[in-house]
């Protein structure tokens, strides 16, 4: 027998409907951290050139290099004529410098430096190519799917692609996973020893945003002219955190206004809700043969959701588990889920776990349970 339990969430006041985002970028996704929400999507598992976007996974190899002990922020570098000769956006590193894993660090995520980025490979793997066959290992592990990369810096190559979920989803890794390093996605210029323009600074362009209601700290642009323009994004506003990816636009401008409209739409078009708090049972489930007959069930962290506007009654929140559930039961054991449906985005799905141990009934338990059971077959049989 499957168990279930269905309500609707009601609200005192109903607003607009939430407009959905039709983006001119050729590719996009949009996601919300802290419930795990992807709020759209748009091509957004295809392979596509990132362009310089792909430097996170450079920058990714290099962090989880200082996380494991590996190197540390002041050991250097040597700088190959290969990575001196790079073209494109510079760090500006000569063959007789060192630069540290510091200077590289800002150097990638700043200057965008394609040359800091071959210093970078070729220190952690001996070559740029043996470095790119590291991080196609290592993009596979992290589960994304849509990942091939030949090179280190985004340089143009038919067989450089991520997919822009591929690219929100190593973003999202990179700030969860290295909150101390991250700040660094935020700093908007690095001078090499004076070697640096003055336009080669950081090309974030919400970085400069100040609207008072949200912040911006992070991650990549991009930029080619198969790739056309692009930016790995993230902002947040009273704690709430969205990551987004966009590719394909025409111009520098466009990108910095489709990603300002971007981010307003995913602060103001969607609300929080708390369906279910933390600790709080969520229904309780029938035991077949333990020692008591109900066992509660509940979540690990609560269940927080977003909610378009003007959809707030249309929640359906739905509790699924096979009942009865058998004993013995541990404290913690995954008993069943809740779905949650909300009209315009994808279901959340929630693990529901026991909230006590709850022993197998003895010889006499077994035995009433028994003959309960057979009690209710006959029943049903007469009834139904």
């Amino acid at each position: 027998m499957r168990g279930f339990l269905i309500w609707v969430a009601a609200v005192l006041a109903m607003t607009a409907p939430a407009k959905a985002f039709d983006t001119t970028a050729s590719a996009a996704w949009v996601y919300d951290v802290q419930t795990g929400t992807v709020l759209m999507e748009k091509n957004a598992e295809t392979p596509l050139p990132p362009a310089s976007m792909s430097k996170l996974m450079t920058l990714t190899m290099l962090f989880e290099a200082l996380r494991d002990g590996r190197v540390s922020m002041d050991t250097t570098f040597p700088v190959s004529e290969k990575a001196w000769r790079m073209g494109g956006s510079k760090m500006f590193v000569e063959p007789a410098d060192r630069p540290s894993v510091e200077d590289l660090i800002h150097g990638i995520i700043i200057n965008s430096g394609n040359d800091a980025c071959v210093v970078v490979a070729e220190g952690l793997a001996g070559t740029e190519e043996a470095f790119a066959r590291q991080m196609n290992e290592r993009a596979a592990q992290l589960g994304l799917t849509h990942t091939t990369l030949t090179n280190a810096s985004g340089w143009p190559d038919p067989g450089h692609r991520m997919s822009m979920e591929d690219l929100g989803l190593l973003a999202t890794y990179i700030i969860t996973e290295f909150p101390d390093l991250y700040p660094n996605f935020a700093m908007t210029s690095f001078n090499y020893k004076g070697r640096v323009p003055s336009n080669a600074g950081n090309r974030n362009p919400l970085l400069s945003i100040g609207t008072g209601e949200w912040t911006a700290d992070g991650l990549k642009t991009g930029h080619t002219q198969e790739a056309g323009y692009g930016l790995v994004g993230s902002a947040i506003q009273d704690g709430r955190r969205i990551i987004f990816v966009i590719t394909g636009l025409t111009s520098d401008r466009a990108r910095a206004e489709e990603s300002e409209r971007l981010v307003n739409w995913a602060f103001r078009e969607f609300s929080m809700r708390t369906l279910v708090p933390a600790g709080e049972d969520v229904a309780q489930a029938p035991v077949w043969l333990g020692t008591v007959s109900r066992v509660g069930l509940t979540t690990q962290n609560g269940v927080n959701v977003l909610v378009p506007a003007g959809v707030q009654d249309q929640v359906k929140v739905e509790v699924v588990y096979d009942s009865p559930v058998p004993a013995p039961i541990a404290r913690g054991d995954r008993l069943g889920q809740l779905v949650v449906t909300i009209p315009g985005t994808r279901d959340t799905v929630t693990p529901l776990i026991a909230t006590q141990d709850v022993p197998e009934a003895g010889l006499v338990g077994r035995m009433k349970g028994a003959v309960m059971q057979l009690g209710q077959r006959a029943i049903t049989a007469v009834t139904g």
